[in-house]
This record gives structure tokens, sequence and C-alpha cells, in this order.
């Protein structure tokens, strides 16, 4: 069963391709999560994209700063994504900068590099895999949930006025196209399809808990 999914995974996310040396190195599963981190890591561009357009005000915040220039500072960064404007924090310490009263930075920029860098720490930091490297389920399975957080706190968390923080759904009364949706629905699919093949290969059973009681980010296991 594992061998199918893992055949139907990769017809559906590679393209046809001449076949590299490096891929000697790679298992089948290795080569399966390439495709996931290059996916994960499109979807969040594509997040920085339409954040930024939806929520202007973030980026002006940063004179001269530029959704291109936002996208550079991510893809330069092939592993940990540390910057100064957010004191160097990472994972669900900048989402939740995203969210807080007292962050007067860019928080869309605080979004997109806690979940950038929480999906990374995911794959353990790698931008590809090879044969020694391993994966642990239940930290790809709790980044599904912590990105099911995130949409929540999107919908519901509000500043002390009654205002959004981000606005992604809804604009001046009008009901978004769910594009957010699908781009969300897309990485918490992609972390659980992964967790449940790291899991089958280990032999190992993922345990999902449910976390919407708390609302509140989960750290990934170490």
């Amino acid at each position: 069963m594992r061998l199918l999914l893992i055949a139907l995974v990769l017809l559906f996310l590679c393209a046809c391709g001449g076949y590299e040396l490096k891929n000697l190195a790679k298992s089948d599963i290795d080569l399966v999560t390439d495709q996931f981190i290059t996916k994960t890591r499109e979807d969040v561009s594509e997040l920085v994209v339409m954040l930024y357009k939806r929520n202007p005000e973030q980026l002006a915040k940063n004179p001269g700063m530029t959704i291109e220039g936002r996208l550079a500072q991510l893809k330069v960064r092939r592993y940990k994504l540390q910057f100064l404007e957010l004191e160097y924090n990472q994972g669900i310490d900048a989402m939740n900068l995203a969210f807080s009263p007292s962050f007067t930075g860019d928080r869309v920029f605080a979004l997109v590099v806690g979940l950038g860098s929480m999906l990374r720490q995911a794959y353990a930091y790698q931008p590809e895999m090879f044969l020694p490297d391993q994966l642990d389920a239940q930290v790809l399975l709790t980044s599904a949930q912590n990105v099911e957080m995130l949409v929540w706190k999107l919908k519901n968390a509000r500043k002390p006025n009654g205002e959004h923080y981000i606005i992604t759904y809804e604009k001046s009364g009008v009901v978004d196209n769910l594009s957010f949706e699908r781009l969300f629905g897309e990485i918490i699919v992609l972390q659980e399809m992964m967790a449940g093949i790291v899991g089958d290969s280990d032999n190992r059973t993922v345990t999902g808990a449910v976390y919407a009681v708390s609302k509140v980010f989960i750290p990934l296991p170490i």
C-alpha cells in the first residue's frame, strides 16, 4: 500500500524530466519528500503575494520594500528563516507575533516567516532529502495541526478595536473567493500525507490530537 501511495504521489507531483545523478543517493521516499518540500515553499510564496495584496499597509511599514523583495528574502535563505526585524523569531514564535497586539512590525512578514520556518523545521531544515536523512511523522502532523490553527486565528483573532490583524477571507464586508482556503488546505493535506508516508515507513503510529480547544500553536516535537 505504501509503495502504491508513493508511486501515485510521484505521478501527481513530479514533472517528467531527466534523471539526475544525485538521485542515486535518494530513496523513493526521499524523492517524494523533495516534491513536498518544493510544493510547500511554492505555496508559502503564493501566500506572500496574496496576503500583501490584501494588506498593503503591512508592506508599507518598511519604506521601499516590495513584494518581490520579500519573496527574495525568503528564497535566499535555503535553510532557517531568521530576520532581525522579527528579532530572529521563527516558527510559532513568529506566527504569534502576527497576532500580538503589541507588535508594530509587518504582520504579514511575521506570519509567512513563521509558517515557512515551521514547515522547514518539519523537514529538518533540508531543501532536499538523501538516504541518511530522516523525518519525524509526529512533527509533520503537528505542523499540519498548526496550519489549521493559523486558519482559525486568521478568521477569528481580532485587535482590541475589533479589526482583524490580517485580512484574508473578508474585506469591506465582501467574502473572499476561498483562494486562501484552497492554499491553506493544500498545505495541510501535504503535511498530513507526508506524516502518513513517514509513519508507515517507520512502522510508527502517528497520533492526532484535537487542539482547537486551546486555540494556541503547538511547539513541534523535538
